[in-house]
């Protein structure tokens, strides 16, 4: 080999190993994009730690920088942010976006056999796994987790609904979908409004109330305004997605992503379902009596719970199939069949 040859190629190799070395070293500031309060519980119980670990791991070659309360991206605009690039992570709330993501809706299809945001959240993963038709209607973005609520319940302003009679008319904050086809199916009026704004939509007497988990009546003080809760409804859940910017993403050696893949997936789901939701309840009851304000909680009896599914559940499903057959999806009865044999 010539001397000129041997010189070209060393300073080749090094240039490649240079750069190598340049991308792992590299430090990778990740903008979140988050509606909810920084000091809220889901943003302290599930983002920060599950944030906290991805750092660690990486060794300190990943820092999350979040920005909490809508700073970066109004709380509807955060799928597009994320596409666009002007966040790399958000936090999208799937019930802002009505049909982008019909598929998954099945999971918020109301009366179904699970109790905790944990069961939901890896019950909706599985389906997203096994079902590429799901993996399509996200694609704009990488998936790296989604989750769910807990089953929702009923928050009022100014009297107790213990009855079908009492929720007739009614204006209440449903999530879209499914809950809102629930919703009408009970004679209430369903309305949607931004999660952060129903504080302020039940104290004006906007909305007469709202399906509420206990995280967000924790994290917004919804029980300031709201003094009563129906519980035992067989409300459905509402979902979201931790998704990632595909250029991001790409951007991402290898070893990092694998940490990002670590922490998220069905682990990820279910951590942040634990964490966001399944955990809120008593601290926020215990929250709520502490400040001294009036908690008039009601469980639904099973003779009234009875009712309610027979006028706004499996009815509801049957809505939900024929629609989504009616849009191109044959799949949807195989989705909600896979979904029901995880119980």
């Amino acid at each position: 080999m010539k001397k000129s040859t041997w010189v070209a190629l060393c300073v080749s190799v090094s240039l490649i190993f240079a750069f190598s070395l340049s991308t792992y070293a590299k430090t990778f500031t990740l903008r979140y994009a988050n509606q909810n309060p920084e000091l809220g519980w889901g943003t302290q119980m599930a983002f920060k730690p599950w944030k906290e670990r991805i750092e660690k791991a990486s060794g300190g070659r990943i820092v999350i920088k979040g920005y909490h309360s809508q700073t970066l991206a109004k709380g509807p605009d955060t799928w597009k942010a994320v596409k666009s690039g002007i966040a790399d992570i958000g936090w999208c709330f799937h019930a802002y976006w009505p049909g982008m993501t019909s598929l998954a809706d099945v999971i918020s299809l109301p009366s179904l056999p699970f109790r905790t945001s944990e069961e939901g959240s890896a019950a909706l993963w599985k389906l997203y796994e096994k079902f590429p038709q799901i993996q399509k209607q996200f694609s704009d973005n990488h998936i790296l987790l989604l989750y769910t609520t807990d089953p929702y319940f009923l928050i009022t302003t100014k009297k107790q609904v213990k009855t079908l009679d009492d929720i007739k008319g009614l204006k209440v904050r449903m999530m879209g979908g499914p809950s809102t086809e629930m919703m009408k199916r009970l004679g209430g009026v369903p309305v949607s409004v931004p999660m952060p704004g129903n504080y302020i939509a039940m104290q004006k007497g906007v909305t007469d109330g709202m399906g509420a988990p206990w995280e967000a009546t924790k994290s917004f003080r919804l029980y300031e305004v709201a003094k009563y809760y129906t519980l035992d409804t067989s409300f459905p859940v509402v979902y979201f997605s931790i998704a990632m910017n595909k250029k991001t993403w790409a951007k991402l050696p290898q070893d990092l992503k694998d940490i990002f893949t670590k922490e998220s997936g069905l682990a990820g789901a279910k951590f942040w379902g634990r964490n966001f939701f399944d955990t809120a309840r008593e601290a926020m009851i215990a929250e709520a009596i502490d400040k001294g304000f009036e908690m008039n909680i009601y469980p639904l009896p099973k003779s009234e719970k009875e009712k309610w599914l027979e006028v706004a559940g499996k009815p509801v499903w049957d809505a939900w199939l024929k629609k989504m057959q009616s849009e191109g999806h044959p799949e949807a009865k195989e989705i909600l069949d896979a979904l029901l044999d995880m119980f």
